[in-house]
């Protein structure tokens, strides 16, 4: 077998060199994803949260100290972190 033209040597180790990078850098993405990660019980919520009657929530928002629910009929609902509402404004 002819041995290959420097030229072309220099491109198969950049090559290989790119691809020991490319998995060692999927190797390091994944496993920080997968020990960073919280798991999806480390958020406090309530046990169980009443909306108004005839609302149906449409988005939820978790803030730091306050949830809020987007309902269908274009209300936004505030409640605490305990479950209890807050305040309800329209949406314009």
């Amino acid at each position: 077998m002819a041995r290959l033209p420097a030229g072309l040597r220099f491109l198969k180790a950049l090559v290989i060199l790119l691809l020991v990078t490319m998995i060692a850098g999927v190797i390091t993405i994944t496993t920080v994803l997968v020990t960073r990660m919280p798991d999806g019980n480390a958020i406090p919520l309530p046990e169980s949260l009443t909306l108004p009657q005839g609302a149906k929530a449409q988005s939820f928002t978790l803030g730091p100290d306050y949830m809020v629910i987007t309902t269908e009929d274009r209300r936004i609902l505030i409640y605490g972190r305990d479950g209890t509402f807050r305040k309800s404004l329209p949406l314009d």
